[in-house]
């Protein structure tokens, strides 16, 4: 009995020492990687001494482009902001879009809604110098385009960027109609 009380004991010594273990790494190996309160970025230098920090600032005006082409009108322009391997999870629609042509195709057919997209709320993470998430809350402004009829439509999204040859790119992007509260 007591072997066994002894042997619970270390697992849940050596437990609570691999859990403190990673949040201390972790806490070290993130800590340059957030931004200040202020909403500057803290800069870090890589192995090859370039800064490596994105801002918050700087990710959340990657939306206002995206959203900019879907204003424009244009399916080619709004998948240019998509990489050529990126995932697209949309809103109006069952299909996983892999590609650059599903997600032109996608696009194609949900502009003639006229979207207009406005971000209610935003969580970013930057991960790194080359990586960062958005996720968040945002409503879409559509209209019918056979009746005129008018329509918002909120929903939930996750946004992946990628920076690659210098350009910021989504990687993957989700977007799903918000639930209704329970």
């Amino acid at each position: 009995m007591k072997r066994q009380m002894r042997a619970r004991a270390t697992i849940v010594t050596v437990a609570a020492l691999v859990a403190a273990g990673t949040v201390t790494v972790g806490v070290g190996a993130a800590t340059p990687h957030h931004g200040s309160s202020d909403g500057k970025h803290t800069k870090v230098t890589g192995a090859y001494g370039k800064s490596a920090r994105a801002s918050e600032q700087e990710i959340a005006a990657l939306f206002d482009g995206w959203n900019a082409a879907l204003e424009s009108g244009d399916p080619e322009r709004v998948a240019a902001h998509y990489a050529p391997d990126a995932v697209l999870l949309p809103t109006a629609s069952p299909e996983i879009r892999t590609n650059h042509a599903e997600i032109v195709d996608y696009f194609e057919h949900f502009l003639q809604k006229r979207p207009k997209g406005e971000k209610i709320k935003s969580v970013i993470n930057v991960l790194d110098g080359n990586s960062a998430i958005d996720a968040g809350l945002y409503e879409f402004h559509l209209t019918d385009p056979e009746t005129g009829e008018k329509k918002t439509v909120e929903a939930r999204y996750t946004y992946e960027y990628e920076k690659r040859d210098g350009k910021w790119l989504i990687v993957n992007h989700h977007s799903s109609v918000l639930p209704a509260e329970s």
